[in-house]
């Protein structure tokens, strides 16, 4: 399945669509779902996140890469 990833912090430029594997349940794991998006918003805490600032989001996500 493809996913859109991001490695490192900075502008949309960095943003790579990848291949990944599915999803499957470890032991232990209930429940898990799969979801299709067909569609998607993007606000401004998605582009704050995306460029790691305020530094606040980098203790978030990562402090040097996410």
């Amino acid at each position: 399945m493809k996913a859109v990833a991001f490695r490192k912090y900075g502008s949309p430029d960095v943003l790579q669509l990848e291949e990944v594997d599915k999803p499957t349940p470890k032991d232990g794991e209930v429940l898990e779902v799969l979801i299709e998006a067909h569609a998607s918003s993007v606000n401004d805490w998605d582009r704050q996140m995306l460029r790691g600032i305020p530094l606040v989001n980098r203790f978030l996500a990562g402090l040097f890469n996410p």
